[in-house]
């Protein structure tokens, strides 16, 4: 699926090559977190906000940074992987993680990374469905509300789950609820819903990730005569919701259909997509 090589701590490598070692933190105990972004004609869609995350993340997970791990020595990193392996546009995976250790006996705090580069058309997961998606809620787990729910950490259990659910019921997607049975985010998304033209989204207290397209509509949709909130949002709120559309960095904005027996419409969220897209040139 990746491209012909990836990135280690700097170093190029074929793939195949084995890096980690069964001791690996993340492996073990899902010790890290990871950056999804898109690349597209050799520059990187909302890299400040990619970085800014990242960053923070790292911080909140107690990373010893050093000097040279930046924004500007990952990007290029990146775009460097994305040359070599012959790729203007690409997804990218950025995993960060500690150093091999037992849950008690860490010595070094130090980040770890790799790199990979992904061509679009190899995730089929994500091909385009221009007649929007179909999606329910995934009810064996919930998502707790706390420090740690607005990163993208390697502990993924829920999120995989509730993809997991969405496949074997040949859904789009699955929306993952809090702890307090209210809407989170969904697997690989945030989640918008459109009322009387007013956006809502929950806000990074209800345990939602701090999506990177998330936070760039909340800046710019209110410069540009759209009307958008953070509050929120029950599951009763999606049955009596206009329209609902989810975001991620590599999708942008994506059209809900469905949700179980009610049927949207999608006359804002075109809107909000082409702004989104005219955003991207």
């Amino acid at each position: 699926m990746p491209g012909g090589y990836f990135v280690h701590n700097g170093q190029l490598f074929r793939e195949g090559k084995p890096v980690i070692s069964p001791d690996n933190r993340s492996f073990r105990y899902g010790d890290g977190l990871f950056e999804t972004m898109r690349v597209i004609s050799n520059s990187i869609i909302l890299k400040k906000f990619h970085f800014e995350r990242l960053l923070k993340g790292m911080e909140l997970l107690k990373f010893d940074i050093p000097d040279f791990f930046t924004s500007a020595h990952l990007e290029s990193d990146i775009i460097s992987l994305c040359k070599k392996n012959r790729m203007e546009d690409a997804v990218i995976r950025l995993v960060v993680f500690r150093s091999d250790g037992g849950l008690y006996d860490l010595e070094d705090m130090r980040p770890n990374y790799i790199i990979q580069s992904i061509a679009l058309q190899k995730l089929p997961h994500l091909k385009e469905q221009p007649g929007g998606i179909s999606v329910d809620i995934y009810e064996e787990a919930t998502k707790p509300c706390n420090v740690f729910s607005e990163i993208k950490s390697n502990n993924f259990l829920p999120y995989l789950m509730a993809a997991v659910h969405a496949k074997q019921n040949k859904l789009g997607d699955c929306i993952v609820l809090n702890q307090y049975g209210r809407i989170a985010d969904a697997t690989i998304a945030n989640v918008f819903i459109i009322k009387n033209d007013e956006v809502y989204t929950p806000p990074l207290s209800e345990g939602c990730v701090a999506g990177v397209v998330r936070r760039f509509l909340l800046q710019k949709l209110p410069l540009h005569g759209f009307n958008v909130q953070e509050k929120p949002l029950t599951v009763d709120d999606l049955h009596n919701a206009d329209e609902v559309f989810f975001t991620n960095a590599v999708r942008g904005v994506r059209f809900v259909k469905k949700f179980r027996d009610k049927t949207y419409t999608s006359k804002l969220t075109k809107s909000i997509q082409q702004f989104w897209l005219e955003k991207q040139a």
